[in-house]
């Protein structure tokens, strides 16, 4: 079992993987990627990562050339000859190769890989003592909703949480908390789930949509708006959710302690009905 990786529909070495020194993903961050998780080889979601896909390609005016479901049907061999149990199946899409210049080109085909590695998850630990976080300005773009290559700004921040001992940094605009660096972030107060609007300021993860349906599903109380820094502070309960991420516990943000410093008991709801979709989902 190694590493597997197709470059425009055929299957290359890893070493062997390159791609154009003019390739716009490379001269420009000219691109899309979306990151899937596979639980016991079944796709959790695959249809809604590849949907945002292609909402993102006509937010940038990119035509997937390929096919969506040559991509779907790669996805699934790349996995299925990995031989791996659980694995996360990396998509970039990027508009391909031309000679340099910031108008699109008219002629080009795009450049598309998928990689598809073993996932060994986070440390359990994590999930049941929860993790600390820190809080950043948020100094990227106006077009968050589109899931594009361009993440200096997203690394910077992760490397900034990761220099003070924490797991994620969570992002802040005006007052109002946005999102983290790599995930979307929930508070509970008095026993209802908050979470930002699906506007231009987010990426509208698709693990975010699933704890939504879970709350449906489950008569749980939640509201889609802005809060406040104040209102991070004082929550009850915090956690972040994402593809690699899941739900994860917040116990502690800049140095103060989120409710009673311990993953809450609805985090844990939330946590026991997302094993049970992680079970049962494969599309």
């Amino acid at each position: 079992m190694s590493t597997v990786v197709y470059l425009n529909g055929q299957r290359i070495d890893y070493e062997n993987a390159k791609v154009s020194v003019e390739d716009r993903g490379f001269q420009f961050g000219d691109g899309l990627y979306e990151v899937v998780h596979i639980y016991s080889g079944r796709f959790f979601y695959l249809d809604r990562h590849l949907a945002r896909l292609q909402n993102g390609a006509k937010e940038i005016y990119l035509d997937l050339d390929f096919g969506l479901n040559n991509l779907e049907k790669v996805c699934r061999q790349a996995v299925k000859e990995s031989g791996f149990k659980d694995a996360s199946a990396y998509i970039q899409v990027t508009r391909g190769a031309a000679v340099r210049q910031h108008a699109f080109p008219k002629e080009s085909s795009c450049t598309w890989v998928v990689i598809v590695r073993e996932s060994k998850g986070n440390p359990q630990e994590f999930y049941e003592n929860g993790i600390t976080c820190i809080t950043v300005p948020d100094e990227r773009w106006s077009r968050c909703n589109i899931k594009t290559v361009q993440l200096l700004a997203n690394c910077i921040a992760k490397e900034k949480a990761q220099r003070a001992g924490s797991f994620e940094a969570i992002f802040h605009r005006g007052g109002s908390v946005i999102e983290g660096s790599s995930s979307n972030v929930f508070i509970v107060k008095d026993n209802k789930l908050i979470t930002h609007p699906v506007n231009n300021k987010i990426l509208n993860g698709i693990t975010r949509g699933v704890v939504l349906e879970i709350a449906d599903k489950n008569d749980i109380k939640y509201s889609e708006e802005v809060f406040c820094m104040d209102d991070l502070f004082d929550a009850d309960e915090v956690f972040l959710t994402g593809t690699t991420t899941e739900i994860m516990p917040v116990v502690k943000v800049d140095g103060k302690i989120i409710g009673d410093g311990i993953p809450g008991k609805l985090t844990k709801t939330v946590q026991k009905y997302y094993q049970e979709y992680i079970r049962t989902v494969d599309c």
